[in-house]
């Protein structure tokens, strides 16, 4: 890791630090039965939040631009949308037996930036310059982030299939995790039908066809059919518990090909969606 760049980029590294540091405490929040070390924890995740979102400005200021071109700018904002997500159903599920996995998971993607860092700027080739194009982003990285909710929570229900929460806002009394999942991933699924249906509109405007059968449009699409998939074989007998689990950790796998894994394939010199840096 380059310290050098770290130490140039204060904000950036304060941010990985606050992340850090709620990992820390959301992990002592687990063996204390004291409620500061929880709300410290909290405190620490809000701090990182606020400056994850100050790396995000700071660079739309500087570029001029919606900083969502680059792999390293949407890893940043992936991290945002992660540690917020987290924290609404922090608020929501009234816990944070989750914190500690979602803290060092933003962590992990800041960390994981640094190797895809893009110090250089440039501007949005003509295609981008749509209004189209932030909704787009948004959309398909929030619902990211409610899917890897969703499959954390798998995980764990894999791990430890009794496990429940004592839910006391939306949620009344015991909730499963399975069932906590399965209302991420509708919410997350609605994303993605979303963000599907405005970047084929937004297809439409740059290319002159809603559907140009690029590798990543191709994959999106795999993504949704296995999240549909998901959807339907719940409510077929049998396909609760480990089955149900398994499928949403496979969805999320498919979904961070369809992210990180297009420059792997041979045919990513042909697409316009595939990130480069």
């Amino acid at each position: 890791m380059d310290l050098t760049l770290i130490a140039s980029q204060p904000l950036y590294a304060a941010t990985g630090a606050a992340y850090a540091a709620a990992f820390a405490f959301y992990g002592m929040a687990w063996r204390s039965t004291k409620e500061i070390v929880g709300r410290l924890a909290t405190a620490l995740m809000l701090v990182a939040v606020a400056g994850n979102l100050g790396l995000i400005i700071s660079r739309w200021l500087s570029a001029d631009r919606p900083p969502f071109k680059s792999l390293f700018e949407t890893l940043v904002f992936l991290s945002l949308c992660f540690a917020v997500v987290y924290l609404v159903m922090e608020k929501v599920l009234r816990t944070r037996v989750f914190g500690a996995l979602f803290a060092l998971s933003c962590l992990g993607v800041m960390v994981f930036g640094l190797t895809k860092w893009d110090a250089e700027i440039v501007k949005l080739p003509p295609a981008l310059q749509s209004a189209w194009f932030v909704p787009h982003v948004i959309v398909y990285f929030v619902g990211y982030a409610a899917l890897f909710f969703a499959t954390v929570l798998s995980a764990v229900q894999l791990y430890k299939p009794t496990f429940t929460i004592q839910a006391g806002t939306i949620f009344k009394g015991a909730i499963s995790l399975e069932d906590v999942a399965y209302h991420a991933v509708r919410f997350g699924f609605v994303l993605l039908t979303f963000g599907l249906l405005v970047g084929s509109i937004w297809a439409k405007g740059a290319w002159g066809d809603y559907w140009v059968w690029d590798p990543k449009e191709n994959w999106s699409l795999v993504s949704w059919l296995v999240y549909a998939a998901y959807l339907h074989l719940r409510h077929i007998k049998g396909w609760r518990g480990n089955r149900a689990a398994w499928l949403t950790i496979i969805g999320f796998a498919v979904v961070m090909f369809t992210y990180l894994g297009m420059s792997m394939l041979p045919t990513a010199a042909e697409s316009a969606h595939v990130y480069q840096g």
